[in-house]
């Protein structure tokens, strides 16, 4: 590490934090190199791409999943720049990111022009008071549209033609004239160094050496090194060990003053201690008022994650801890499963966040996990009167109990080409879509929106929209209320015994189809055993389809030669009153492949 000490608190008015916003894949990473590169801040010999994107996962999938901060110097100006996740799954990265700003650019790729999440982070940039400097990306490509992209940035978001700047993140181009206007168009960060002290805590860590690590920003006051602090929201009080800035290695400092952003460490040791949102102060002269911080996220898709070694279960517990201090929209209880023993229920966001999630679990903490099927928050309604919310599919009462289920609806708005609305169309009203608008907005693009429940878009529906428009077309979506819906729970039964880890909720009119598919599967699954076992899949008393894997068989009649055929029968009638025996006091092992399959019905 290196140890740079420095003399006093930066002046706010040398200060401008930014945050970079864009649509998946429009360059945000690239552009991030090479304002490292232009600024000086990475010696060129140790460069690479996707400098800031420090994870295994992101590299290899390409997206950046943790928003990232690093401080550069242009000329005689300090630039906080942090670059948020494009994907809808990590909004709320990009909402704690831009709480700490004062500006944003917002870059859209000129080949591609508006996308649906460039209009959502767009969005939560307005509604935080940011500064907006509209940036059209990859203008060196032989299929970009500068004009038409401009167009729609004055169409659709009111940018002003003159204040869109042009640059290509690839070749460098252009990038000195957006850091000049950076200087230019964001205002510096406001705060009194001699108030009393009130940071805001906007990411954490936990490093297994030094405790928790934290990134803030200073609002007011003056954080200085050496001191006691107080954190208001969990009560407690700690010594700082280390306060520095990223350069993006992490460098000492002595302190830092209002508008900075840095790292604390506070020999934090639990992980519950400095959540996303905590608003620091000094013990000694403490603030009256605590930060806002943020709102809890809500998680939209669940789903069991189960230990495969039974012993593992206090490290996934520990472990899931570690994570929630790094990514605070994760959700998890404790919850038993009769096929999988003890595990967590757990929320995300979105089904890439949860994949994403279980991957972190294996790879950063090794750990061999299952994860069942994803499932969504239904609403049940009872016939005496209660309700229940339901996000196991397992707790969805008997039909006889029930008077109607509610399910969770989206607002989705999806921009494609227009050579590709039929097939959007058509992919959205096989999900049970119902339309709400369409609009042009261009000759070229075409914007839709739709209502369409929940539990028809988390398992592949981005997949299949982006198979329908070869990548093209870009989704975006929202919460909007409960609908009630003839929804059922198909159970899974292997040799007539319920398996909980397969039981899901599905629309009435899908349930036969999924019951068939279920039941294929895991006849290919499951491994043969010395008597046939029965795979059904059943909505309550009623089995909508069934196959049966069947029974190894031992060649009894192998060691007759010729002879009575009364003596064969005999032993054949033996070995049949023994497999019905075995049937009867028999339990079938499932495999793990066998959980992971309810995620892949897709595949062969």
């Amino acid at each position: 590490m290196t140890v740079a000490l420095t003399p006093a608190p930066v002046d706010p008015r040398q200060i401008r934090n930014l945050s970079i916003i864009a649509h998946i894949d429009h360059g945000k990473s690239t552009l991030s190199d090479r304002i490292l590169e232009l600024t000086g801040a990475v010696d060129p010999r140790l460069m690479r791409a996707q400098y800031l994107d420090s994870m295994d996962i992101e590299r290899e999938r390409g997206i950046t999943i943790k928003a990232q901060n690093v401080r550069v110097r242009f000329r005689d100006h300090l630039i906080q720049l942090i670059d948020t996740p494009g994907h809808v799954d990590f909004g709320y990265e990009v909402s704690r990111s831009l709480a700490a700003c004062e500006g944003a650019v917002l870059l859209v790729d000129a080949s591609q022009g508006i996308q649906a999440q460039t209009l959502a982070t767009c969005y939560q940039a307005l509604e935080h008071n940011l500064e907006i400097i509209a940036v059209l990306n990859k203008i060196d490509l032989p299929a970009a549209d500068p004009e038409r992209c401009v167009e729609e940035l004055e169409r659709v978001l009111g940018i002003a033609r003159e204040d869109v700047l042009s640059i290509s993140a690839k070749t460098g181009d252009g990038v000195e004239e957006l850091l000049e206007a950076v200087v230019a168009r964001i205002p510096p960060p406001a705060g009194d160094s001699e108030a009393a002290l009130r940071a805001l805590v906007f990411d954490s860590y936990y490093d297994q050496y030094r405790g928790v690590i934290s990134s803030i920003r200073v609002v007011e006051g003056t954080l200085r090194a050496g001191a006691r602090i107080r954190l208001m929201r969990a009560g407690t009080n700690h010594d700082i060990e280390e306060i520095g800035i990223r350069t993006p290695d992490l460098v000492r400092v002595a302190s830092l003053g209002p508008g900075e952003v840095g790292y604390l460490v506070a020999g934090i040791r639990d992980v519950s201690g400095a959540r996303s949102g905590e608003t620091i102060t000094e013990a000694a002269r403490p603030a009256n008022v605590a930060l806002d911080g943020y709102l809890d996220p809500k998680a939209m898709v669940f789903c069991g994650i189960y230990p495969i070694d039974g012993d593992d279960l206090a490290t996934l517990r520990d472990s899931l801890d570690k994570l929630k201090l790094n990514d605070a929209s994760i959700t998890y209880e404790a919850e038993n499963s009769h096929a999988l023993g003890f595990g967590f229920r757990c929320g995300f966001l979105g089904l890439l966040h949860m994949e994403i999630v279980r991957e972190r679990l294996e790879r950063e903490f090794g750990l061999e996990i299952i994860a069942t099927a994803p499932s969504v928050v239904y609403r049940a309604f009872l016939t005496d009167g209660g309700e229940l919310l339901v996000d196991n599919p397992t707790d969805l009462p008997e039909p006889s109990r029930l008077d109607h289920v509610d399910e969770p609806m989206l607002d989705v708005t999806i921009i494609t080409p227009t050579d590709y609305l039929g097939a959007v169309m058509d992919l959205t009203q096989s999900r049970r879509g119902e339309m709400i608008k369409m609009e042009y907005l261009s000759r070229e693009r075409v914007e839709l929106r739709y209502r369409v429940p929940l539990a028809e878009v988390v398992i592949d529906f981005f997949d299949a929209l982006k198979s329908r428009t070869k990548g093209y077309a870009s989704l975006d979506y929202e919460p909007s209320g409960y609908v009630t819906s003839p929804v059922v729970r198909v159970d899974l039964l292997i040799n007539h015994e319920p398996v909980d880890a397969f039981s899901t909720i599905v629309h009435r009119a899908n349930a036969d189809v999924y019951g068939r598919k279920m039941a294929e599967r895991l006849k290919q699954l499951i491994p043969r055993q010395m008597f046939d076992v029965p795979i059904q899949a059943a909505i309550g008393g009623r089995v909508i389809a069934r196959e049966t894997v069947k029974a190894r068989r031992k060649d009894v009649l192998a060691k007759c030669y010729g002879g009575d055929i009364t003596r064969k029968r005999k032993l054949l009638e033996k070995q049949k009153e023994g497999k019905k025996r075995m049937k009867n006091l028999g339990r079938v092992e499932v495999p793990q492949e066998a959980f992971v399959a309810a995620l892949k019905l897709d595949e062969s």
